[in-house]
């Protein structure tokens, strides 16, 4: 068990990275095409969470809970909306409360987010759906 969580943490790792590559180069891409700043975050955003996404199905996670893909998707890009809202609270709290200087301020909040992401991702949507325990008829009370 330890050694496919190992397994699967590296493996989201990759994942993360090369989506991370993905985003940033649409989104360098949208800059150069005289996109708005607002709309090319969002199409570098789109093409890494489903890059992380298509990556990890395929390549990491090997049970998943949900049989409908689409709301596995979904499911999986909100985990990383909130992923996204905690970045942006945890900057805010490390750079303008603590006064932490920002490239460090944002190297923590990748640490911390990853982990969010992976775990709250693997908790929720690549783990076995957990038994209810059989009840047993004679014990409830009847009406």
């Amino acid at each position: 068990m330890q050694a496919r969580a190992a397994r699967e943490l590296a493996g989201y790792l990759g994942c993360s990275a090369l989506a991370l590559l993905l985003d940033t180069a649409v989104y360098a891409g949208a800059l150069a095409l005289g996109l708005p700043l607002a709309a090319a975050a969002a199409l570098g955003f789109i093409a890494g969470v489903s890059c992380a996404y298509l990556c990890s199905v395929k390549f990491v996670f090997r049970v998943r809970r949900l049989q409908d893909r689409s709301s596995e998707f979904a499911a999986f890009v909100a985990i990383g909306l909130a992923g996204l809202m905690l970045t942006e609270a945890l900057l805010w709290l490390l750079v303008l409360r603590l006064h932490v200087a920002p490239v460090n301020a944002k190297l923590i909040t990748a640490c911390l987010v990853f982990f969010f992401n992976f775990g709250v991702r693997k908790a929720l949507l690549f783990n076995p759906a957990r038994r209810r325990p059989a009840t047993d008829s004679r014990l409830e009370p009847s009406l």
